[in-house]
Formats: structure tokens, sequence, C-alpha cells
């Protein structure tokens, strides 16, 4: 699997949960087209993470990065009814960073003939 993971803060004035509802539809209409596995939306506790660290953490899970890829053709596409989609959670957030992971070991990996 890769994890795609989305880091941001919400724009002043914006609703905690209209942010979420709008990220929930989002990541609904990927799964439903086939083009993310799973995801999830998180929200920092207590105030706990790194001091650069954002309010809110999302990550999409996908088989590999051909799916991954789908997903990014799908979006950019910037036609309906994805834009709409992206552009409530996006018109949302500021201060975004993105992040890439896999499960590791990754599941070809052998192991006894690594030169490094």
């Amino acid at each position: 699997m890769d994890f795609y993971h989305i880091y941001c803060d919400l724009k002043p004035d914006v609703s905690d949960m209209d942010f979420a509802d709008s990220v929930q539809s989002y990541f609904a209409h990927l799964k439903q087209e086939g083009l993310i596995e799973g995801s999830r939306i998180t929200r920092r506790k207590l105030g706990l993470g790194p001091a650069d660290g954002t309010e809110f953490h999302m990550w999409l899970e996908t088989k590999d990065l051909a799916q991954l890829d789908a997903a990014f053709n799908h979006v950019s596409t910037r036609s309906e009814p994805v834009e709409s989609f992206h552009h409530a959670v996006n018109s949302k957030v500021q201060n975004v960073r993105f992040t890439l992971y896999r499960d590791f070991p990754d599941p070809q990996r052998q192991r006894g003939e690594e030169r490094f």
C-alpha cells in the first residue's frame, strides 16, 4: 500500500465540521470511483505535535502508485463532479503539505544480497 498524507490548517472563519464534511464527501467520491482503497481525517489533539505541525492530517491509501496516479489524473481533469469536491476542500485550507509513504518492507524485497 502507498499512503498519500495531507497536512493543513483551516483558513480563518472556516467551520471545522464543514471542512470535515467536505473531506469525507471528496474521499467518498474517490473511493466510489475506485481511485483509492481507504482514507482518514484526523485532528491534532491537545496541541501535541511538532512546532511546525498543522492541525489536520488526512491520508489516502492506494494499492500502488498506478492507482494514485489515476486519482491524480481524475482530479486534474478539473471537470465535474470531482472539481466541486476538490474545490470544497481546497478552498478551506492553508499551510498545506504533502508526503508519500509505503508499507515497509516492500513485498518484493529480498534479503541477503544487498550491497549497502
